[in-house]
C-alpha cells in the first residue's frame, strides 16, 4: 500500500526522473518532432494550396472550355444558316436559269414555227401558182386547140404587155 500513499522522497525521485527525462525528451526530442510537425502543416498548407490553384485552374479551363463550346456551336449555326441560304441560291439561279432556258426555247420554237408557216405559205402559193400555170396551159391548148384562136390570143397577150 506504499503506492496509495507514496513518500516524499519517491515523490521527489519521481520529480527528479521526470524533469530528467523532459530536458532529454526537450534537447533531443521535442525540436525534431516540433520541426517534423511544423514541415508537415507547411506541407498541408502548401498542398491546400496547390489544390485551390488547381481548383481554379480547374474552373478556368472548364468556363474556356464552355466559351469554346458556345463559340463553336455559333460557328457551326452561321456555317449551316451560310449553307442553306448558298442551297436557297442556287435553288433559285436553278430555277432562274430554267425559266430563261424555258424562254429561251419557247422564242426558238415561235420562231421556228413562224418560218415553217413561211416555208408552207411560200410552197403552197408555187403550188398554187403552178397548178394555175398547169390549168391555164390546159385550158388554153384546149381553145387553141379548137381553131386559128391561137393568133388571136397571142396579139391580146402582146398587147396587154406592152400596156403594162
Amino acid at each position: 500500500m506504499d503506492l496509495l500513499n507514496p513518500s516524499i522522497g519517491l515523490v521527489v525521485w519521481m520529480t527528479i526522473s521526470f524533469l530528467v527525462l523532459l530536458l532529454v525528451l526537450r534537447k533531443f526530442a521535442w525540436k525534431p518532432i516540433l520541426t517534423a510537425l511544423h514541415e508537415r502543416e507547411s506541407g498541408i498548407e502548401k498542398a491546400l494550396q496547390a489544390a485551390k490553384e488547381a481548383e481554379l485552374k480547374m474552373a478556368q479551363l472548364t468556363a474556356d472550355n464552355e466559351a469554346l463550346l458556345t463559340a463553336a456551336r455559333k460557328e457551326r449555326d452561321q456555317m449551316l444558316k451560310e449553307a442553306r441560304e448558298a442551297k436557297e441560291e442556287l435553288i433559285a439561279q436553278a430555277k432562274e436559269q430554267a425559266k430563261v432556258q424555258a424562254e429561251q426555247l419557247m422564242a426558238q420554237a415561235r420562231e421556228t414555227i413562224k418560218n415553217e408557216q413561211a416555208r408552207v405559205a411560200i410552197d403552197l402559193r408555187n403550188q398554187v401558182a403552178q397548178f394555175s400555170i398547169e390549168i391555164a396551159e390546159r385550158i388554153l391548148k384546149e381553145k387553141l386547140e379548137q381553131g386559128g384562136q391561137h393568133e388571136k390570143v397571142v396579139e391580146q397577150a402582146l398587147n396587154q404587155m406592152s400596156l403594162n
